[in-house]
């Protein structure tokens, strides 16, 4: 049975991360929320399968993963289940932790990002707290970004089995997680990520490489990969984007 993937449909998100998982393992999977009503799919399949889990474990919110009558929310744990099976997950038990350990803290990376355009609340419109969010993203692109990137280069630099890979001698979804960290970054901030190559040359290197892997690289060129929007985590106000030492 192929996986099912729950996610809005229109952006990128949380869900892309997930994506790049099951597209770089060529895994047979289903984009729920993008398919058509006609066949069973849907925003509102995705609506409707939330609200008969109201009394099993209900999913918080989108992303969530159907594995036959599994169920699995939240995108680091959804990636914790799919690496092993997607071989794409150390094979010592060990380093899987350390990989989960990796992923949690590029979740906390990605909230951080939607806060530089959302710091007071979510619920509000991006106008709303204009003001507040150039305050939030100018700590973000002096203080934070370099904190998180700096990690991240350093594990690099110190993997036992070289800088090719975040955990072990192999690609892992920590890898591919990685490259839409910079691609995002680049793409909400581009002023502030112009050296990034020179500041982090490990985590850009990785991030090349990644995006020239023949399933990466076709999933990029097609339609499946939604392109980046102000809709998403990683948005672009040109207001909130520049330059750093």
């Amino acid at each position: 049975m192929a996986y099912e993937l729950y996610y809005w449909d229109g952006l990128q998100g949380r869900g892309e991360f997930v994506r790049l998982a099951l597209e770089e393992a060529q895994a047979d999977y289903v984009d729920v929320a993008r398919g058509e009503k006609s066949a069973g799919l849907g925003i509102g399949a995705m609506i409707s399968e939330l609200d008969s889990r109201s009394g099993a474990y209900p999913p918080f919110a989108p992303p969530f993963l159907k594995d036959g009558d599994l169920l699995i929310p939240q995108t680091a744990n959804i990636l914790f289940y799919l690496g092993p099976k997607l071989s794409l997950a150390p094979r010592d038990e060990g380093l899987r932790y350390v990989a989960n350990g990796l992923q949690m803290t590029i979740v906390d990376l990605v909230a951080e990002v939607h806060d530089t355009h959302h710091p007071i609340a979510s619920g509000l419109y991006y106008e709303d707290q204009k003001h507040e969010a150039k305050a939030r993203a100018a700590d973000f692109l002096a203080h934070r970004m370099p904190k998180f990137l700096g990690y991240f280069e350093r594990v690099l630099a110190q993997n036992p089995s070289g800088a090719q890979h975040m955990v072990g001698d192999a690609l892992t979804y920590v890898d591919l997680s990685i490259f839409q960290i910079v691609e995002g970054l680049r793409y909400a901030f581009p002023k502030a990520t112009n050296h990034l190559a020179e500041r982090y040359p490990h985590v850009c290197a990785l991030h090349d490489a990644v995006a020239v892997r023949p399933n990466i690289a076709a999933y990029l060129a097609s339609p499946r990969r939604l392109p980046f929007n102000e809709t998403g985590i990683f948005r672009h106000y040109p207001e909130l984007d520049h330059a750093t030492r």
